[in-house]
């Protein structure tokens, strides 16, 4: 007799739907939903008054971060991860581990940029440093569970 509980018919449905899209798919994906978290939060720090504008390094004055512009940048940076977890899928012999590991030490060299942002309000600098940290908790574990299911 074969009982499955709510729980195990759970776990089952989401490794499906995971391991049964191409890498790539779920790296656009979880580009998606990190873009629109990541958005949301933005929003909601501007929402609370803080300043939305940050000068690149070596800029003389801080530019207005568009709505938007938070989403943008996700998926920009994303095509990188996607690229990464294709390759990885393919050559790797431990993929998501692999992935799991060079993403979040490029997450935590990305708060680097936000730290040193000239004419940027402090404030707006740890928005800034934790957008990354909401962009990378949304994509890295979705990416890296599909690629928990790449078969050598």
């Amino acid at each position: 007799m074969n009982v499955t509980t709510p729980q195990t018919q759970v776990q089952r449905t989401e490794s499906g739907l995971l391991s049964t899209r191409p890498v790539w798919l779920v790296g656009i994906l979880a580009a998606l939903a990190g873009a629109v978290v990541t958005e949301a939060f933005a929003l909601v720090a501007r929402a609370a008054g803080v300043p939305m504008e940050a000068a690149s390094p070596g800029a003389t004055e801080a530019a207005e971060i568009p709505v938007g512009g938070f989403f943008g940048g996700v998926l920009f940076w994303s095509v990188a991860g996607i690229v990464l977890a294709v390759v990885l899928a393919r050559w790797a012999k431990r993929p998501a581990r692999t992935f799991t590991v060079t993403t979040v030490a490029l997450t935590a060299l990305s708060l680097a940029g936000p730290a040193v942002a000239p004419h940027t309000a402090t404030s707006t600098q740890i928005v800034l440093a934790a957008s990354h940290v909401v962009a990378a908790a949304v994509v890295v574990p979705l990416v890296a569970r599909r690629l928990s299911h790449v078969r050598r």
